[in-house]
């Protein structure tokens, strides 16, 4: 082997060896990274999860502004948790399970407290009943998102996003909050056909707009940012009443798209059978001696061990 086969050979062990340690080093800093960003969308879904825990104690304490903005804290968590599992590509079934989870009790419950102890309170089980119907819609609303979620257009939802729903209901009380109105039996007669409203539209086949497909690497319009910033001036300035006109808009759109001739058209029922396997027949008694004679060990007559 001549001198220059040697240093050749020499110089590729030192780059194998030194690849090898910045294998282990890239190893030793991405786990722990990895860890976190696993983390970060489950830690963000939390915080929405007690964000809705908490808008229900306020609204049985009668702090209803203080519920309202709790349940739009649970709303921006909501649209976080997503993005952040997109884009750091951690999203998985758990996660989807726990968003679900979550939505029930921030999206669910929590409005419905809200709409009951704020607003149809004076009608007793009637308004009971209205309230805990909305629950029950957002709860089929989630679990026809989870069984339709791989066969529908991804720029479309089936239905109103419950969220959607309980941003309406938060923003009607920071509205009334913020015009200080005082007319508990108008406020009963207006609630009632909007909270049944919203739980039919949760359930309905309206296609709403879905923002999840849109790219933020795209270069956007002018128009489209000079959009974004009046509407964060107006966020600023008055935030009761953006954030009222912002729901009410995007309540409105899913008819609006309808009324242009938009269809949804989905490829999984919902209530579609559960595959199960054919029931396998007994085993015979000539069956069950055959495996016993291939099963048993001894020796027969004439045979050596």
């Amino acid at each position: 082997m001549s001198r220059t086969q040697r240093t050749t050979r020499a110089d590729g062990a030192r780059v194998r060896l030194i690849s090898g340690r910045i294998r282990e080093q890239r190893q030793k800093v991405v786990e722990p990274l990895r860890r976190g960003v696993f983390l970060a969308p489950a830690t963000i879904t939390s915080i929405g999860l007690l964000s809705g825990f908490y808008s229900a104690i306020q609204s049985i304490a009668g702090h209803f502004e203080l519920a309202a903005v709790m349940i739009m804290v649970a709303f921006i968590c909501d649209g976080l948790d997503g993005r952040v599992a997109r884009l750091s590509r951690t999203s998985s079934q758990f996660g989807v399970e726990y968003d679900s989870l979550t939505d029930v009790v921030a999206f669910g419950m929590a409005p419905a407290i809200l709409v009951y102890t704020w607003a149809l309170r004076p009608i007793g089980g009637l308004g009971a009943a209205v309230s805990g119907l909305f629950v029950v819609c957002a709860a089929l609303r989630l679990a026809r998102f989870n069984v339709q979620t791989a066969s529908v257009d991804k720029r479309r939802f089936v239905g109103l996003p419950v969220p959607g729903a309980a941003a309406l209901i938060a923003g009607i009380a920071l509205a009334y909050s913020y015009f200080e109105f005082s007319s508990p039996r108008t406020l009963c007669s207006f609630m009632v056909p909007i909270t049944l409203a919203l739980g039919g539209l949760m359930i309905s086949r309206v296609p709403y707009p879905s923002f999840k497909v849109v790219d933020m690497h795209k270069r956007a319009q002018i128009e489209l940012m000079i959009g974004v910033l009046v509407v964060a001036a107006f966020l600023v300035a008055m935030p009761q009443l953006t954030v009222f006109a912002l729901a009410s808009a995007f309540v409105l759109s899913g008819p609006y798209l309808m009324m242009r001739g938009e269809r949804m058209t989905v490829k999984v029922p919902v209530l579609r059978p559960v595959p199960t396997e054919p029931a396998k027949p007994a085993p015979s008694e000539s069956d069950t001696n055959r495996t016993r004679a291939l099963s048993d060990p001894s020796p027969g007559p004439g045979e050596v061990r």
